[in-house]
């Protein structure tokens, strides 16, 4: 018989975390799960760790891969290997709270077949020291059963995030084998460019609230690496891409949402402008970087872009602009840097307070 959980934990250079990891996944009342420890190439006793855990536990089962700098293809080699119902992903410096299985499981017997559950998650700051707010991308008081088009216009403008991270989310295997969705091979940031997509498709989205998932910001972490400036504009050059491009097919197909559109759109827009044009990376990145980056997420010309700026204000549409003069024409980009730091963050600020 399948097991409920299959829980997937991507494994590399995280021997200090891994044993409290494993720990809170074998301490859980709620047995009926499987643990697929996807091993990459470490420097440190990662491997002999989790192969440890699967010599005295069968439900532990580890599989390897080089080195690949993301979590990506543990995540998507655990979900073709998975058996249960529902897939929960763990990062092997993460931990699943005391008894959220059994939680997770009687809330899931509520409303059962449903393709993705988002729940919530608590934030441990190594780095501070600080316990941070619980993550949640759905309001309490959100319907109990929504559609993809309405989770996603619900979450993006709830949770007001960026980076809507998978862990978050349980997912039914059988909807990610089917739809194919797997994560973009050394994306350091894969959430963001996956989740748009998975929420998109879905069926039933059924929000439980459940803090299920103990998430620790730490020094060295993927996640952390991923938020240096520079770091961060190469992996948001890749989502936007892959999001224009998937944004721009969706808006051929007779039922997507006017609505969904300017969401998504407004969103995306100004994500751009704010992660190569505000003071902090003008400042932070050299202008030939942010060119090389920008021209990234434009790679295949401007077509996809096209489709989504239909949907946004016409002062977007402005910037837009500028912002292909500094793409085309690098000998003028220190006039689109102007334009952005004196014009339209000014503006954009004042009438935000209007």
């Amino acid at each position: 018989m399948n097991p409920f959980f299959s829980i997937i934990v991507p494994c590399c250079d995280v021997a200090p975390y891994l044993r409290e990891c494993l720990d809170s996944v074998v301490k859980q009342p709620f047995s009926d799960w499987e643990c697929l420890l996807g091993v990459e190439e470490s420097k440190d006793n990662t491997e002999e760790i989790a192969r440890e855990y699967a010599a005295k536990d069968p439900r532990f089962k580890v599989f390897t891969g080089p080195r690949s700098g993301s979590c990506s293809a543990s995540r998507n080699k655990g979900t073709e290997m998975a058996e249960g119902e529902y897939i929960i992903f763990l990062d092997g410096d993460d931990t699943i709270a005391e008894g959220s299985l059994q939680r997770l499981h009687d809330k899931i017997a509520e409303r059962p077949g449903a393709d993705l559950y988002p729940c919530a998650i608590q934030v441990r700051n190594e780095l501070t020291g600080r316990k941070e707010p619980r993550r949640d991308n759905f309001p309490n008081d959100s319907q109990e059963v929504l559609t993809g088009p309405q989770a996603t216009i619900l979450s993006t403008k709830y949770a007001s995030n960026f980076c809507q991270m998978m862990q978050l989310t349980i997912f039914r295997r059988e909807y990610l084998v089917n739809r194919g969705l797997k994560c973009i091979l050394g994306l350091r940031r894969q959430d963001s460019e996956f989740s748009p997509r998975a929420l998109y498709f879905a069926k039933s989205v059924v929000p439980i609230h459940e803090p299920y998932y103990i998430y620790l910001i730490r020094k060295g972490s993927v996640s952390t690496i991923s938020r240096s400036i520079d770091y961060f504009n190469k992996d948001w050059a890749i989502i936007l891409k892959s999001r224009f491009c998937f944004f721009s097919k969706l808006s051929k197909t007779p039922d997507f949402s006017p609505y969904l559109a300017e969401t998504w759109a407004q969103d995306w827009v100004s994500l751009i402008f704010l992660k190569w044009f505000s003071k902090e990376f003008v400042r932070g990145i050299p202008r030939s970087k942010r060119l090389e980056t920008l021209k990234t997420a434009f790679s295949d010309g401007f077509e996809d872009f096209k489709a989504v700026l239909r949907f946004v204000s016409p002062y977007k549409r402005i910037a837009a602009w500028w912002m292909r003069l500094f793409i085309q024409h690098p000998q003028l980009g220190w006039m689109s840097d102007l334009f952005f730091l004196y014009l339209y963050f000014p503006l954009t600020r004042i009438k935000n307070h209007a």
